[in-house]
């Protein structure tokens, strides 16, 4: 990575999609499921991943830094779009399921959705503000996004406007 603040922040997703994922495994032993069990879908999922890695790879073994980077953004958008619609439906589901059930759910989702919320509106940020200055543009880095420290769609809505304005 070139930007060093943009480096922190992915490094930061790392550690919380971590947790993340040790919450979910709890979550999963909570209802009695099995969360080492395989399924078609787990391993589509693995190999959609892994194809994420394989191209900020690729890009990287390329030799442009700035284009590389830009390519670990929209990877990282990719697979944030992901985890934040499944974290909306984790809480979905908890809004409809028996109270023991619920409670588990919802105790893994109020933790775990707002950091997934500002991982995909700051991850959108960062490749929209890289794009643009790939492009000759004028860019703000960090994103306001960061710069806000938003954590909704509104809130990423407003960011990007003002940024607009100051184009």
């Amino acid at each position: 990575m070139i930007n060093a603040e943009l480096r922190e922040e992915f490094e930061n997703y790392l550690d919380q999609t971590r947790t993340h994922e040790q919450k979910l495994i709890a979550v999963c032993r909570d209802l009695g499921i099995d969360p080492e069990e395989g399924s078609p879908g787990r391993r589509i999922v693995r190999q959609i991943g892994a194809a994420l890695v394989q191209a900020m790879q690729s890009a990287q073994q390329a030799g442009d830094a700035a284009a590389a980077q830009i390519v670990a953004c929209e990877c990282v958008v990719l697979a944030e779009t992901k985890d934040h619609a499944d974290w909306e439906l984790i809480g979905q589901c908890a809004e409809h399921a028996p109270a023991t059930v619920a409670e588990s759910l919802q105790s893994a989702c109020s933790e775990v959705e707002p950091q997934e919320d500002e991982h995909l509106y700051h991850s959108k940020g960062w490749a929209r503000e890289l794009w643009l200055k790939s492009l000759g543009l004028k860019a703000v880095l960090p994103p306001p996004e960061q710069r806000k420290h938003v954590q909704s769609a509104i809130g990423a809505a407003r960011a990007q406007q003002q940024s607009e304005k100051r184009r």
